[in-house]
């Protein structure tokens, strides 16, 4: 068994053939998720490298258990304890490179349309090239001439693409709280039991949203101080408010019969979401009491113990990089290109309702048996089933959002990862403004085909 799978994965690492797991008793894997897990391998490599990058704990560690760290610094004409690999420059360098790799295949998939075509088996398979490739792009970055004047033009093209990317995070979210009631309204015409689950699904979601709101009452405002927050979350949540009663409003499901309480409450709670991670990003402030500065408005858990901001910041990070994984996978597929189009009667007719809705697809493909391993479904032997060039365009601003998001966005020169989720204004103002473009886009959704009821009807 052995030998074959060896076979099968030379195959997929030098030639165009799909990559598989070695255990054939493993699910069988669609070739376009193949490939696009494969680049998501990729970024989230490049992803940890720089977060290992931005941690002096890391930096320190590496420093007293790895033999001969000073003499191979030295070696490497890196500077003293390996300076140059490591901080916020080494970051913006690593990700122009990781940038560069997916700018490239995005102009180079641009018009293919057809997986048999050498820039689509480029892009399927030859992975080991393709690693050698991207290596070489994140190691050329330390070497561009004129470093200084590089980083400060590199650090605004980060932050535009940094705002695209998550203007596209949140259209997936609205696309996505649209799909979700689609789907199982669909359901409830054929067995009732769907209602409940919507009912029961969007309580939990409301409950969770109050909750929210309650603990950020409690420990982010304060009589004397915080009044900034205490202006957001009056904002917020009577936004949020103001949405949920717009999508049950008649005037709204004359034109949208499906619209309902779910999906203002998956926006809700986004919403809570981001206003806590945006409160959480503030610079802290402080009162006078017994003539004592106190600090004030301040998650409980940032007590001065080192243990717990650690496990805050890496909660955090984790739910992070969980979505921008998942806005770069999921971006590129047909439903998720059209994620703001809002029909009257867009409901198929063989719409099936299902607890796992993303992951639906009822068509055969053939099936093809790698040596020793997981079958490999060719799905795309008629067509590509999603855009070559928009993916890797996806992976292109999310690299740079990744960079913007490490090196704490504007306030680069002291950031360091253990301090992600501590005080900064950029972070702020972008986490606030990210809730007020969620509910514009949302309520936008629910109002155009009032505005513009001929273009969207059936």
């Amino acid at each position: 068994m052995c030998t074959p799978c060896c076979v099968s994965q030379l195959a997929c690492c030098c030639g165009s053939a799909a990559c598989s797991l070695c255990c054939g008793c493993c699910p069988k894997i669609k070739q376009s998720t193949s490939t696009r897990f494969m680049y998501a391998l990729f970024f989230m490599l490049v992803t940890v490298t720089c977060v290992i990058m931005m941690s002096p704990t890391v930096e320190t560690a590496m420093r007293e258990h790895i033999p001969f760290y000073t003499e191979m610094c030295h070696q490497l004409n890196a500077g003293e304890n390996c300076s140059t690999l490591v901080g916020y420059s080494a970051v913006y360098k690593v990700c122009f490179g990781m940038a560069c790799f997916f700018f490239f295949f995005s102009v180079f998939t641009i018009r293919v349309r057809t997986s048999t075509g050498c820039r689509a088996a480029v892009h399927n398979g030859f992975w080991f090239f393709k690693f050698v490739a991207l290596l070489g792009c994140c190691a050329g970055g330390f070497f561009l001439p004129n470093q200084d004047k590089f980083l400060e033009v590199w650090r605004y093209v980060g932050a535009a693409g940094g705002f695209l990317f998550l203007i596209i995070q949140l259209m997936l979210l609205v696309q996505f709280a649209h799909r979700w009631n689609q789907n199982w309204s669909s359901g409830a015409k054929y067995n009732k039991m769907w209602y409940a689950a919507l009912a029961f699904v969007t309580l939990v979601l409301f409950s969770v949203a109050v909750g929210a709101m309650v603990f950020m009452i409690r420990f982010y405002t304060h009589a004397e101080a915080c009044f900034l927050n205490k202006i957001f979350l009056g904002v917020n949540c009577g936004l949020c408010f103001i949405v949920s009663l717009l999508a049950i409003s008649p005037c709204i499901q004359t034109f949208q019969p499906t619209s309902g309480l779910l999906q203002p409450a998956i926006i809700t709670v986004y919403v809570m979401y981001l206003t806590f991670s945006a409160l959480a990003s503030k610079p802290i402030e402080t009162v006078e009491e017994n003539g004592e500065n106190v600090t004030v408005c301040v998650l409980p858990f940032k007590s001065g113990l080192k243990n717990d901001t650690n496990i805050v910041t890496g909660i955090g990070t984790v739910i992070l990089f969980g979505c921008i994984l998942y806005s770069c996978l999921i971006s590129t597929t047909k439903r998720s290109t059209a994620a703001l189009q809002v029909y009257r009667n867009d409901m198929p007719e063989n719409e099936r309702a299902r607890c796992c809705f993303c992951c639906a697809d009822d068509t055969d493909y053939d099936d093809e048996k790698t040596a020793g391993g997981q079958s490999v479904k060719y799905d795309e032997r008629d067509g590509t089933i999603y855009s070559y060039w928009y993916f890797h365009f996806v992976f292109f601003l999310g690299s740079l959002y990744v960079m913007m998001t490490v090196t704490n966005w504007f306030h680069y020169d002291n950031a360091k990862i253990e301090r992600l989720l501590e005080g900064s204004w950029s972070v702020f103002w972008i986490k606030m403004v990210s809730c007020w473009v969620c509910l514009f886009l949302y309520m936008w959704t629910l109002v155009v085909p009032m505005l513009f009821p001929k273009r969207f009807q059936a």
